[in-house]
């Protein structure tokens, strides 16, 4: 039976989620709903590079998603982060999706910086690997990834970022091209203990997707999150989740419902190395 399943739950979760390419990861982000576009912590490498320019000190992060209780659907990702001197940070990050007969990787260097006191940009170069059994062999190409974050006003944030600049591809084939993907998102903080999300994501060859969570601080150190994000008619997924950080780390968890596909847990684990004392999880 599982056998029969594993290449539809395969086929259901590219389709659906775009696993395979846009690998949003992060339990943070995960858990509201995968609006990421304003957080700036490591994942930014992930969902907007010019997250990362807010990094105050060298970061780095693991992170692991149990897709739908299948280790085959396993997602398994790690990223670093440090700054330059006055000219910005760089980051490396690596993600894997997949199993033996069947696996996708993605190898991204990161550079992002200030551009004034409300703005910051960040560009990415990936390389992304596809290995497939038998005869079909493995398959890479190169994609550009850029983003940019903005404060317009103090408490809102403004964000757009754009998978695929080039329209990069494997093959000529429909089934070989790589998605293009345009994120725009804002987030609003209404206090210093809850941060508001939303954004919309379009794929050129797919419905708009939409997304939206909400950040609350507890207690000192402790969030919780929830979050949803909808595709027209076709899906909806649910989520929630927590963190906690304690001198420079945080344990973030999430647990997401889709409803054709079933549940899935994610867990992340960062450290950030900060001379001076500020704190770890911020909102944005």
């Amino acid at each position: 039976m599982k056998k029969i399943l594993l290449p539809v739950l395969l086929l259901l979760f590219s389709l659906s989620l775009k696993a395979q390419f846009t690998n949003s990861v992060g339990a943070r982000q995960a858990a509201m709903g995968n609006s990421g576009l304003v957080l700036t912590d490591i994942w930014s490498a992930s969902h907007n590079q010019a997250g990362l320019a807010k990094l105050k000190g060298i970061a780095g992060g693991a992170y692991f998603a149990n897709n739908f209780g299948m280790s085959e659907l396993g997602m398994k990702a790690v990223a670093l982060a440090a700054p330059i001197s006055k000219y910005g940070n760089i980051g490396l990050n690596y993600q894997y999706f997949g199993y033996g007969l069947y696996n996708e990787s993605k190898f991204g260097l990161s550079y992002a910086m200030q551009l004034g006191k409300r703005v910051s940009a960040g560009i990415q170069l990936d390389y992304f690997l596809v290995n497939q059994a038998l005869e079909y062999g493995k398959k890479g190409a190169p994609v550009g990834e850029i983003g940019i974050l903005t404060e317009p006003i103090d408490h809102l944030y403004i964000a757009a970022h754009i998978f695929n600049v080039s329209r990069a591809s494997f093959a000529d084939y429909q089934s070989e091209k790589i998605p293009s993907v345009l994120r725009i998102g804002m987030g609003y903080n209404f206090s210093k203990k809850v941060l508001f999300t939303i954004e919309a994501e379009k794929d050129l060859e797919l419905p708009a997707l939409f997304r939206s969570g909400i950040e609350y601080q507890l207690i000192k150190d402790l969030f919780l999150r929830v979050g949803v994000a909808k595709q027209n008619n076709l899906t909806t997924q649910y989520s929630f989740g927590a963190g906690y950080g304690y001198k420079g780390i945080v344990f973030d968890f999430a647990f997401t419902q889709h409803q054709m596909l079933g549940y899935t847990s994610q867990f992340g684990l960062s450290y950030t190395f900060i001379k001076k004392k500020t704190p770890v999880i911020t909102a944005p």
